[in-house]
């Protein structure tokens, strides 16, 4: 058995800003990238995905942001795209998908924590986490756990992550401690780039395990004793910035037999009538009259 774990806010993102993207519906409302997200995700289906679990930001904000002033919010974010939030949960729970909808937590943790329930599934071969987000590289498990990156059409392994980012999976909240994300608004520290933090994180897995004097590093790397004094003069802002990082796993997402797609409810025909969307309804019909046999 595969699972299929997606981040809804992601394609949502993705197909708001896609090319020839835009439509209004009978009441000037925009609804396009609702239905496309729609669209893809019955692809997955028409493809053979049989769990689906869709996971999305009800906000933005969530409790990293009373960790961290500076994290990300939802400032300026387009209002046509953040007025599709919920209309994108309810549309997905009419086509009868398992929907995440996060306010305390983010959709990341809640991918991370239907991976974990996944992994543990002994009825389960493979989760494929559909996202090209680097922070759920830290939840990738050979063989079991991969990523798609559905726009790219390309997978990526716990060996991916390594050739990626230079760091083991496990590395990954720490790799992003010292380096930064410009998505999450994490800064990471001053000096420390890719190559740096790869090489450090690859000997020493964790930044607590990082010795503080450059003496003691048993690898080669540029400007080593400027970096250990940074480090250790923002070693607390470095472990917070990595906490913010880390993915939940302990998120309420019920079991894996309770994500598989059973076909849509009798609601889907008039969410796809409001974002007009009839193919959809249609579609997801067809597919899901084998299932009735």
């Amino acid at each position: 058995m595969q699972v299929h774990l997606v981040d809804g806010t992601y394609e949502l993102f993705r197909q708001f800003y896609a090319p020839g993207g835009g439509h209004l519906n009978s009441e000037g409302v925009e609804v396009d990238a609702t239905r496309r997200v729609l669209r893809s995700i019955l692809t997955l289906v028409e493809d053979g995905a049989t769990h689906v679990g869709v996971a999305t930001d009800h906000v933005i904000e969530s409790f990293r942001n009373d960790l961290y002033p500076g994290y990300k919010t939802g400032e300026g974010v387009d209002p046509q795209l953040k007025g599709q939030f919920t209309l994108l949960e309810d549309v997905l729970r009419a086509a009868g998908f398992t929907v995440w909808d996060m306010v305390e937590y983010e959709a990341d943790d809640a991918l991370a924590a239907a991976a974990a329930v996944a992994v543990a599934d002994p009825l389960v071969d493979r989760v494929v986490i559909c996202t090209p987000d680097k922070d759920l590289g830290q939840c990738l498990v050979d063989p079991k756990v991969v990523q798609y990156d559905r726009r790219a059409g390309e997978y990526r392994d716990a060996a991916g992550v390594v050739a990626k980012f230079g760091v083991e999976p496990g590395s990954i909240p720490d790799y992003l401690g010292l380096v930064g994300d410009n998505a999450d608004g994490l800064p990471g520290l001053p000096g420390w780039g890719a190559k740096s933090a790869s090489a450090v994180l690859y000997r020493y897995g964790h930044i607590e395990d990082i010795p503080l004097d450059s003496a003691e590093w048993d690898i080669p790397v540029r400007n080593a004793a400027k970096l250990a004094r940074v480090l250790a003069d923002q070693i607390r802002e470095a472990v917070l910035y990595r906490r913010l990082a880390t993915l939940e796993t302990d998120v309420d997402v019920g079991t894996v037999e309770e994500w598989r797609w059973e076909g849509p409810t009798p609601a889907l025909g008039e969410c796809c009538d409001y974002i007009d969307a009839p193919d959809a309804a249609r579609k997801a019909e067809r597919l899901a009259a084998p299932l009735e046999d």
